[in-house]
């Protein structure tokens, strides 16, 4: 027997890809999502084979914002509701503002951010005909503070992000639970071309298990892994800026 159904965009990689697989082995039917459909597919398969749960996949581009409503619709006709929206969706280029890279900052700007607006106004659609649901919106721990360099839209846009989930707690919408997640430093497809050791980097299998564990418990707010990441979290908000930048 299902526990629901989670759909779950940018599914075809990194952290989306392993919360589909941990999802899947706690009991929930999956509504995947990603421009990559061939890696949605195989993922499908994989899951399926090893967990028996229902998956059905969907190409998204999520900077469409036609295509979002309209394939996020057709996953809810196909499974009869959906219980929870993971907008996860994101791309990681950048650069320093101002050095002739313009495009990697407004593609980051557009996927991380307008794509998340645009999977939020779909989903609320879903959820307030509904009368329930469970948001959950993937931010990261540099939206705490103003970042330097080529994470400066980063950072932005994932603060933009937080932003639209505690705006959405303050609307008190009936039915709805919303929480935003801050992973920190997570080993995937994004940062695989970081050669040098990170300090305080965890595998993905570990760093998602502590991102699901947060949303399985409905948390409005959750730094993840917790160590190190809650006290850095605390810190992070009163530090001089001059401190900050010593850790980016």
């Amino acid at each position: 027997m299902s526990r629901g159904v989670v759909l779950i965009t940018g599914a075809s990689a990194g952290l989306g890809e392993e919360m589909a697989r941990q999802f899947a082995d706690l009991g929930y039917d999956l509504a995947l999502c990603a421009r990559r459909t061939e890696r949605l597919d195989a993922l499908a398969a994989e899951i399926t084979a090893r967990t028996g749960r229902r998956v059905e996949t969907a190409a998204l581009d999520v900077t469409d914002a036609d295509a979002v409503p309209a394939v996020f619709g057709r996953f809810a006709d196909a499974f009869g509701s959906i219980d929870r929206v993971v907008v996860n969706a994101g791309i990681g280029k950048g650069a320093a503002l101002g050095t002739g890279r313009a495009d990697a900052n407004r593609a980051t700007a557009m996927t991380n951010f307008v794509g998340a607006l645009a999977q939020t106004e779909a989903a609320l659609e879903i959820f307030r005909r509904q009368q329930r649901g469970h948001l959950v919106l993937i931010s990261s721990m540099s939206a705490l503070r103003g970042m330097r360099k080529a994470m400066t839209t980063y950072a932005a846009t994932k603060a933009g992000v937080a932003a639209l989930a505690e705006g959405l707690r303050s609307e008190r919408i009936p039915g709805l639970d919303v929480s935003v997640i801050y992973p920190g430093y997570i080993r995937s497809e994004m940062n695989a071309h970081v050669e040098q050791k990170v300090r305080f980097m965890v595998d993905t299998p570990t760093g998602v298990r502590s991102m699901v564990e947060a949303i399985e418990k409905r948390r409005p707010k959750a730094y993840v892994p917790a160590w190190p990441w809650v006290p850095i979290g605390v810190l992070m908000k009163v530090l001089p800026l001059s401190v900050v930048r010593k850790l980016t």
